[in-house]
């Protein structure tokens, strides 16, 4: 019998292959080791693999599609519900097999090599970010402990270093001080390796129209707009913005039953990454919106008045990101909007 639709449980090593025929009749159900899953499906005929989206799956999908196969990668939570008992690679095959068919699946889009290479730029830079925010709070604790204190935020951080440098009234032991500089000279070396990696991800955003476009989006810069760009590879498998909000996380989350609508906290389903920068360039936006007062900032500050900033930063995050969809659905740059008088 012809395989049609196979399921692939990806692995380091170790693969599990679960196929089943246009009947719904199993065909093929074995192990594969890594250096034999190429050839394996280039002697199968084109057909149908589901794959769960992982960190190599966007790989297998690009080396699966150059040999003809119909390659579709799934949430993994949205696969779990078709295991049927237990935990093993085969029965994950055979789940992956069984969603891959459903009409109602969502897929992720496979991304190329450069959308990779651009996410990695993305996911390096807040590694960096976040190790220096840690020295950052390890330096201002270690030095309060001598009783030597200044406000918050990174810019103060350069108060700190020029007292462990100057040390004039020799408060600061030896040892102390050799600790502190280590510190110190990390923190400058991950300075200068974050604006690097800053400055490649512009580069690379300078030469990407759909990021141009969303970049001019108000609380949207370079970085936001290329992280967008690269992690959404096809606006349109979004109908509609409010669901490109939805899997950012940035809608409530909902418990309702019985015709009674209950709403929480938002969701924070999908991409950290995106909601966080979305969120934070929203953050911003509320520090201008009172200077400006453009027609679009009437309904942030309408809603200032009603609800706590924090809420207010979220609702207009989740604003910004059904902009974006609309930017990238319709290929075109944001406009401002006109008030008549």
């Amino acid at each position: 019998m012809t395989t049609t639709i196979v399921g692939l449980d990806l692995a380091k090593n170790v693969f599990q292959v679960h196929g089943v025929d246009s009947h719904g009749d199993i065909v093929i159900r074995k192990q594969l080791r890594r250096a034999k899953v190429l050839s394996f499906f280039a002697d199968l005929p084109p057909c149908l693999v589901g794959m769960e989206a992982c960190a190599s799956s966007h790989y297998w999908g690009r080396e699966l599609k150059l040999l003809g196969h119909d390659v579709r990668l799934m949430p993994p939570h949205y696969v779990k519900p078709y295991v049927k008992r237990g935990k093993s690679d085969a029965a994950d095959a055979e789940a992956i097999c069984e969603a891959v068919n459903r009409p109602s699946m969502r897929f992720v889009p496979l991304k190329g090599t450069e959308q990779q290479s651009i996410l990695m730029l993305h996911r390096t830079r807040s590694l960096l970010v976040r190790q220096r925010t840690m020295l950052a709070n390890a330096l201002r604790s270690h030095l309060s402990e001598f009783g030597i204190v200044v406000g918050k935020g990174m810019e103060n951080i350069t108060k700190l270093a020029a007292i462990v440098e100057n040390n004039h009234n020799a408060y600061l032991p030896e040892a102390a001080l050799t600790a502190l500089r280590v510190i110190i000279g990390q923190l400058g070396d991950l300075k200068t390796r974050v604006n690097r990696l800053e400055k490649e991800i512009i580069s690379k955003h300078r030469k990407n129209p759909e990021s141009k476009r969303l970049a001019t989006i108000p609380g949207i810069g370079p970085i936001t707009a290329s992280a967008l760009s690269a992690t959404i590879t096809d606006a349109t498998q979004f109908k509609s913005g409010r669901q490109l909000a939805a899997w950012l996380g940035l809608v409530p989350r909902q418990n309702s039953s019985g015709g009674k609508q209950k709403l929480g906290r938002i969701s924070k389903q999908g991409d950290q990454y995106l909601r966080q920068l979305l969120v934070i360039g929203a953050t911003s936006m509320l520090g201008v919106v009172n200077k400006k007062k453009t027609p679009d900032d009437e309904w942030v500050i309408t809603l200032l008045h009603k609800k706590p900033p924090r809420l207010v930063t979220v609702a207009l995050a989740n604003k910004m990101a059904r902009i974006a969809w609309a930017v990238m659905s319709r290929q075109e740059v944001y406009k401002v909007r006109q008030v008549h008088t």
